[in-house]
């Protein structure tokens, strides 16, 4: 018996039922119908003020007045305001509502809070805004995530089992969320995302996207190049790669972060493990040996295999802070523990003492879904797994399926990208971190090449992105940058 892996059956990339309404309205053009309407903030947590807006299902379609809607979160600016700025988290499927309302000092650094109305959204299918549901409970994701098939591993049995599962998951988001299902790709977001400045009363767009909100900006200066104000594209995802080529690209990053994590616990003599880089990387695939064969059981009851070390692994080497967590998790599964190796899955799946705290999962596969097409070709399949195992043989563990879900989804992609373009854009900026694992360095050097007019930004560090962290030389370019329009030197580098 093994474990249903999202890894196996669903979107490999890591970089993460509400139906859709139609009131009756008064006679009135269909795109007045949303870009006249007002945002009526109200106080909520944290000091901020929260509003939910209408945007439409299918922006192809305004005449339906088929609506959704899209929660808005806002802490205003401590001094005079220059007008607002949106942030967007990262994901796909991560809470922008949240992030800004709760995390706005983490979001932003004080001379921006000072002076913009600080800004987040959750897009189209995430948490409060109106969501893709594909669980009826949390023992239902559970099993998607971590459940185990009854039939006996490399039998007709067994596949045939997975493929079911597969399809079911699907049927059930379909089932669960309706006709929205159809319009959460990337693009509809970037139209909501006009929208939003439309409303919120700017004639352009202020922005600071990270990780897949990179992806948001880049695709909105493409689209909307007269409405690009000041947008800061920190850790970018390139819009003109496969998903192949982005998940392959992902693991060498991991796996260079696994190099780097190697590296530094031998010099401060802080290893899980006795010996040289050679040894360690031994002890690892050692592990990985005995969890196949023999998988360890958490006290919860869910299986601790091959797998599920690898997705603990990864979600540690985001950052150079966590690496004490990684020594840990290696100490603790060597000797036949999972409390850490457990706590870093929830923590990766947001997930906390059998709740999950967001829809973000089922938001990340059904985005994902509808942004790429799945590949079907087995032959192509395999040769891409083979050359997954031999750039990240620690960190990759491709699927001999391909991307299950996907391939199975109820709905053909709808994002159709390529190479995007700045022209007739105000110029912006694109971080990228030299040793990002989760957004390589190479892909914020190809969204500056495609933009044109950007101006690329360098930090030399371990982790992933790089603003409002240790780098005065980062923060203070983009804060300038934000509240003058000075821009900083292309090919700016900074260190922490």
């Amino acid at each position: 018996m093994k474990r249903i892996a999202l890894a196996t059956i669903a979107a490999a990339s890591l970089v993460w039922g509400a139906g859709c309404a139609s009131e009756p309205v008064e006679p009135q053009d269909s795109r007045s119908y949303y870009f006249d309407q007002e945002i009526d903030w109200d106080d909520c947590d944290s000091g901020a003020q929260c509003a939910v807006i209408r945007a439409p299902l299918n922006w192809d379609d305004l005449d339906a007045r088929q609506d959704i809607e899209l929660a808005l979160s806002r802490h205003s600016a401590t001094g005079e305001a220059q007008g607002s700025l949106l942030v967007n988290p990262g994901g796909p499927g991560a809470s922008g509502f949240t992030f800004v309302r709760d995390s706005v000092d983490f979001a932003v650094g004080s001379a921006l809070r000072e002076s913009f109305d600080i800004v987040g959204w959750d897009p189209r299918g995430v948490n409060e805004s109106t969501a893709v549901s594909c669980a009826t409970s949390d023992a239902h994701l559970d099993y998607f995530f971590f459940g185990e098939l009854e039939a006996e591993p490399d039998t007709p049995e067994w596949d045939a089992e997975l493929l079911a599962e597969s399809i079911r998951f699907g049927a059930e988001c379909l089932d669960n969320t309706g006709e929205l299902l159809q319009y959460v790709d990337t693009m509809s977001t970037v139209r909501d995302l006009d929208l939003l400045r439309h409303l919120l009363g700017d004639g352009q767009l202020n922005y600071l996207g990270y990780s897949y909100g990179t992806l948001i900006g880049a695709l909105y200066i493409d689209t909307f190049p007269e409405n690009v104000g000041r947008l800061v594209l920190d850790g970018p995802v390139d819009p003109a790669a496969s998903q192949f080529d982005l998940v392959l690209n992902q693991y060498r990053g991991f796996e260079e972060a696994l190099m780097a994590y190697v590296d530094y616990c031998i010099e401060m003599a802080v290893c899980p493990f006795e010996g040289d880089r050679d040894a360690q990387l031994n002890a690892v695939s050692e592990l990985y040996d005995r969890l196949e064969e023999d998988p360890l059981r958490h006290s919860d009851g869910r299986l601790v295999d091959n797998s599920m070390l690898r997705t603990a692994m990864v979600t540690t080497l985001y950052s150079q802070d966590n690496w004490s967590y990684l020594t840990q998790l290696f100490v603790e599964v060597d000797q036949g523990l999972t409390d850490t190796a457990m706590f870093l899955v929830d923590f990766y799946y947001d997930r906390q003492d059998g709740v999950y705290q967001d829809n973000s999962m089922e938001a990340f596969i059904a985005i994902n879904c509808l942004d790429y097409p799945a590949e079907y070709d087995p032959e192509v399949i395999a040769a891409q797994g083979e050359q997954l195992r031999e750039v990240a043989p620690y960190t990759a563990r491709p699927s001999e399926y391909g991307d299950l879900v996907c391939q199975n989804w109820p709905f053909p992609p709808r994002l159709t990208k390529g190479p995007v373009s700045g022209e007739g854009a105000n110029p912006v900026l694109v971080i990228g971190t030299t040793g990002d694992p989760a957004t390589p360095y190479n892909w914020s050097l190809s969204l500056a090449e495609q933009l044109g007019q950007a101006r690329h930004l360098t930090l030399e560090a371990e982790g992933h992105l790089a603003y409002n962290k240790d780098s005065a030389c980062i923060n203070d370019a983009v804060e300038q940058y934000f509240l003058t329009g000075a821009l900083p030197e292309d090919g700016l580098i900074c260190s922490s």
